[in-house]
């Protein structure tokens, strides 16, 4: 897996990388995971540990990319998924549709109903993994999502929201991951500090994850930034409080000085957080603490400790 780290140019560190794409990794396996009107081929890009076979039974995280609910790739999250890979996960990243695919009169503010497709796709490739979970030597109660910003509300909205399973599935198979990665996720659409709350104010109230959380709602770890701009830190703290006011478990990691896709590949905290995600699944059981971090190593090893003095975690709590 280390592969493509060492191909990656050094000259990436100084780069703010963009959300939409990250090349130079290369997925094990693509697999077609749904068809829909607007978008014939929505697939998983599946990263897999060295030596699996399809009669293992490995945890999986199953990462959403972000983009405004409007651009992106799932190239933006192959770094991830290479690294969890390396850590024995089977790790994968999903194309979903985006909101101009199946509303083109979207301006980025109107009122639309296409988000909701987002969420649609989000829980079809949850239950496509966990349908398909003995073919893909993965243990089907041990399905981890997560992802940046908009790809991060529409996993927090599968781990949280009853509605809006795509017609003609099968229900009884659990679209709910069994736990949460949370990258500066806009998981509030609420009318008080809701990330675009005016795109959903017809139906918000089922639909913003922090609006839906109850008993049921899986273990979570957040990562946001004090310089964030779309989210305050405020609507964290929320969020963790309603989590644990629930009876669940919300790890929320805030970092001094990070703005918005603070944990995008290249920048200074991209290292610090894989430590974290890696505690924090490593706490759930998913994978072993002994394991080899290869990717990070590599990553150390071609840039050195220097690519990461700008890691400043605040709080751990």
């Amino acid at each position: 897996m280390i592969r493509s780290l060492l191909a990656t140019v050094a000259g990436v560190i100084a780069l703010v990388l963009p959300s939409f794409g990250v090349p130079g990794f290369t997925p094990d396996q693509v697999i077609t995971y749904k068809t829909t009107t607007e978008v014939a081929n929505l697939y998983l890009d599946v990263f897999t540990p060295p030596g699996h076979q399809p009669g293992d039974s490995r945890a999986a995280v199953i990462l959403f990319h972000g983009g405004a609910w409007k651009t992106g790739d799932p190239t933006a999250l192959h770094p991830q998924c290479e690294y969890f890979a390396s850590r024995g996960i089977v790790a994968i990243s999903a194309r979903y549709r985006l909101v101009l695919e199946v509303d083109p009169s979207y301006n980025g503010a109107n009122p639309s109903t296409a988000p909701q497709k987002c969420v649609q796709d989000a829980k079809s490739a949850i239950r496509y993994v966990r349908q398909n979970a003995a073919g893909l030597g993965i243990d089907p109660d041990r399905i981890a999502a997560g992802g940046g910003s908009a790809g991060g509300q529409i996993a927090a909205a599968a781990g949280t929201l009853s509605l809006y399973d795509e017609p003609g599935e099968n229900l009884s198979i659990s679209s709910r991951p069994n736990a949460l990665l949370m990258l500066n996720a806009v998981f509030n659409n609420g009318p008080v500090d809701g990330w675009n709350h005016d795109v959903v104010i017809n139906y918000w109230e089922g639909f913003s994850p922090m609006n839906n959380i109850d008993a049921n709602s899986p273990p979570t770890a957040v990562f946001l930034g004090t310089n964030d701009n779309l989210i305050p830190v405020s609507v964290a703290e929320t969020y963790q409080s309603l989590m644990e006011g629930a009876g669940g478990r919300c790890d929320l990691h805030i970092y001094e000085g990070q703005a918005h896709g603070f944990f995008n590949y290249g920048r200074a905290s991209y290292h610090s957080i894989l430590r974290q995600m890696d505690e924090f699944l490593v706490s759930l059981g998913y994978m072993d603490a002994a394991s080899p971090k290869t990717a990070v190593d590599g990553w150390v090893s071609l840039f050195g400790n220097a690519a990461f003095s700008g890691d400043s975690e605040l709080t751990n709590s």
